[in-house]
């Protein structure tokens, strides 16, 4: 029997272009789960598999929004808040990972942008059902609370990222769009020419 060679693309760590980074990733996005589901199996103290869930959750939220997005996908997002009004908004900061030889910018990886979002999309609906679980059996209606905090943190940074790709494919098309028809030059040459007439 002949073994196929792996294409990039494919569901394995190795053809990551950072795999270090693709297994911490995997690695906090599966633990928080595997605790909630397994911690009671260790100890039957409900304080301490809530602390080390939440802590595994909120090493997950950072290591997912502050590294992992940024080099497996080229994506990032923060909140600011207007210091004299109070208002906040996201910002969302996407890298050039088109492989084109003018963006300088090495290539996106077609296995860590699988990975990235499966793992993205898979925890917020694992944890659905985890809360359609807890609410049918109403075993302990505590255990509804630290599903609620995780499907926050899950949700919100999913939410984030989505919209962050949305950003970064639209401005990519718009960029396309004027550079490649030569329409800022158009543009900037008739701006120039209407200034010094």
């Amino acid at each position: 029997m002949e073994r196929s060679q792996p294409r990039n693309g494919d569901l394995s760590w190795r053809l990551s272009s950072h795999p270090i980074t693709l297994l911490f990733f995997l690695g906090f996005r599966i633990s928080s789960l595997l605790f909630y589901l397994l911690g009671s199996l260790f100890t039957s103290n409900f304080i301490l598999v809530f602390i080390i869930t939440i802590l595994l959750l909120a090493a997950d939220f950072y290591y997912l929004k502050n590294i992992a997005g940024r080099r497996l996908v080229g994506l990032r997002w923060w909140n600011e808040v207007e210091g004299a009004s109070g208002d906040s908004h996201w910002v969302f900061e996407s890298q050039d990972r088109s492989g084109s030889a003018d963006s300088g910018a090495p290539s996106q990886n077609a296995t860590d942008k699988r990975f990235f979002w499966l793992a993205l999309y898979a925890q917020p609906a694992l944890w659905v059902v985890l809360a359609i679980v807890s609410v049918v059996r109403l075993l302990n209606p505590i255990w509804l609370s630290l599903i609620v905090i995780a499907l926050i943190l899950t949700i919100t940074n999913t939410l984030a990222f989505s919209r962050c790709d949305k950003f970064s494919q639209a401005s990519s098309l718009a960029s396309s769009a004027m550079y490649s028809g030569g329409m800022a030059r158009n543009l900037a040459g008739g701006l120039f020419s209407r200034l010094f007439r």
